[in-house]
């Protein structure tokens, strides 16, 4: 299996922003620097195996989750994951959500019956 050090770096990115940190915040929690945390998100560089699981943990996903967009996912990592994202909402954010959520499922349910 060859890695796309691009891909992975654009999930990193996509999930550090969903967690509301800066890429200089992400850095200093991983223990490296700004300019290397860009280079992994831009794929510039390759990331050594204690950076991407020290990354995967600060950011609490499984490390799958940055391998591959469809990553192997049991349902209690999946809830874990999306309260991870809740708890970084407000409560108004969370009905919005909530709202969007439905409407999605209700539209799925439509187009499954298709």
């Amino acid at each position: 299996m060859e890695l796309n050090y691009y891909e992975i770096g654009q999930r990193i990115r996509r999930y550090r922003k969903a967690c509301g940190l800066s890429q200089e915040q992400l850095s200093e929690k991983v223990a490296i620097s700004p300019t290397h945390m860009s280079h992994i998100e831009t794929g510039s560089t390759k990331l050594s195996l204690p950076v991407f699981i020290k990354i995967a943990d600060v950011l609490s996903i499984q490390t799958d989750s940055l391998l591959s967009d469809s990553p192997r996912v049991n349902r209690t990592n999946l809830g874990s994951e999306i309260t991870n994202l809740l708890d970084s909402c407000s409560v108004k954010d969370m009905y919005i959500m909530l709202d969007t959520i439905k409407t999605l499922k209700t539209s799925l349910e439509k187009h499954n019956r298709q």
